[in-house]
C-alpha cells in the first residue's frame, strides 16, 4: 500500500480546485451563491449568503419533495435545478453566481445549471 503524501488523488485535486475556484467566487446579499454539490447518486444545490453564512435556498434528490424519479441522474439534476430555481424566485432571489464546487463543468453539473437558467434563475 502507498501513502499519499503529495496530495494527489480525485478528492484531493477536486478539494484544490475548489479552494481556487473560492477564492474568485463569493455570495453576497444581492448575488448569492448557487453550490452544487455532486455524490455518486445524488446531487444537492443550495443558495448561501456569504456575507451571513446562511443557506437561503436549498433542493437535492434526498429531499422528500422530489419524489420517486425514473430516469438518468442527469436528468435529476436537471429536475434539482430546476426545483432550487423555483424556490428562489418564491424567496425574491432572481441573479446568483454559479459555484461547481471543483467539479467540472459537465455532465449532472452542467445539468443543474441548465435547469436553474431554465426556471429563471440568471447565472
Amino acid at each position: 500500500m502507498t501513502v499519499n503524501i503529495l496530495g494527489k488523488g480525485k478528492k484531493i485535486s477536486r478539494l484544490r480546485r475548489h479552494a481556487r475556484l473560492r477564492k474568485k467566487i463569493v455570495g453576497t446579499a444581492e448575488r448569492p451563491r448557487l453550490v452544487v454539490t455532486r455524490t455518486n447518486r445524488n446531487m444537492i444545490a443550495q443558495i448561501v449568503d456569504d456575507t451571513k453564512g446562511v443557506t437561503l435556498v436549498s433542493a437535492s434528490t434526498l429531499a422528500n419533495d422530489f419524489g420517486p424519479f425514473e430516469g438518468t441522474k442527469t436528468e435529476a439534476a436537471k429536475k434539482v435545478g430546476g426545483q432550487v430555481a423555483q424556490k428562489a424566485k418564491e424567496a425574491g432571489i432572481s441573479v446568483v453566481v454559479f459555484d461547481r464546487g471543483g467539479n467540472k463543468y459537465h455532465g449532472r453539473v452542467a445539468a443543474v445549471a441548465d435547469g436553474a437558467r431554465e426556471g429563471g434563475l440568471q447565472l
